[in-house]
């Protein structure tokens, strides 16, 4: 994106209110066939799978969100790039569908995520740069709706009730720690994965492991979990559940002071973090066998 844009605190509401709007219409449409569904096709992996409802659901969202704003551009898990992010004011980064095992099977956890982009200016505290300003994580099966503006904290609405605040767990000691994970889909990556798991179990106080990141970090953001990390997330996985989490409070990024990135993904309140970051990293988790 060229330029500076500047973000006034309206356009941000505005951007939020794309997000919710989109994500609980898009949400209320997979309610409707969640465990009822086939596998249309595979990604990178014989059990990394896609549903026909993935691609409605994405298709859904992509056409409120440029009703409301057609001069943005959008990156959608299954329908890629649409627009061009050097002349859009904002890039939406759609996850239509985020634990599509989950779904498929009628388990419960299984969220849409929407993230809007933008590159702001230093008004207001925020920082200059492209970043993420505004997200929401819907988890339909728990009517449970996440939402962020960056600089001005992460809500939870619960069943329909009014927003509350949310912020993670603060002070926990490693080893205490409930911390959240995920597992990648090739076999490779999961070897590791699991090698790592088993040497951080006793580290902590458990592991839990529920198959949508967008949902761990917005668990950390609710202090649901005390930390969480994750190898091999797309952006779209994580966009809009990491600013959940850092306006609720915590800190995310990825190893030895790298940001957040496919590599890693860590999330965690500010003194759990440092700690947890230094566990990992001595595992050599950035790898595949």
């Amino acid at each position: 994106m060229s330029g500076t844009v500047s973000v006034s605190d309206e356009t941000l509401l505005e951007l939020r209110s794309v997000a919710v709007a989109a994500a609980k219409e898009a949400g209320g449409l997979l309610a409707d066939r969640a465990g009822r569904v086939e596998v249309a096709a595979t990604k990178s992996s014989p059990t990394d799978v896609v549903t026909e409802m993935d691609r409605r659901s994405e298709e859904l969202i992509r056409a409120r969100i440029l009703a409301a704003r057609p001069s943005d551009a959008v990156l959608g898990e299954e329908g890629g790039l649409i627009g061009q992010t050097d002349d859009a004011p904002v890039l939406w980064v759609i996850d239509p569908l985020d634990g599509t095992v989950n779904y498929l099977y009628g388990l419960p956890d299984w969220a849409v995520s929407i993230a809007a982009e933008a590159v702001i200016d230093g008004n207001g505290g925020i920082g200059a740069g492209r970043q993420i300003v505004a997200g929401a994580v819907y988890v339909p099966a728990r009517r449970e709706l996440f939402c962020a503006v960056r600089g001005q904290g992460a809500w939870l609405q619960a069943d329909g009730d009014e927003w509350r605040p949310l912020a993670c767990r603060p002070g926990v000691p490693l080893g205490q720690a409930l911390i959240g994970t995920g597992f990648g889909y090739r076999k490779e990556r999961r070897q590791v994965q699991g090698e790592v798991v088993a040497a951080m179990l006793p580290q902590v106080r458990d592991i839990r492991r529920a198959g949508v990141a967008s949902v761990d970090l917005c668990a950390v953001a609710a202090g649901r979990l005390d930390g969480f990390y994750e190898r091999g997330l797309n952006y779209w996985d994580w966009a809009a559940g990491a600013l959940v989490a850092t306006e609720a409070g915590a800190v995310v990024g990825g190893l030895n002071g790298d940001p957040v990135s496919s590599s890693m993904a860590v999330a965690a309140g500010p003194a759990l973090f440092a700690p947890l970051a230094s566990a990992l990293a001595a595992l050599d988790p950035e790898r595949d066998a």
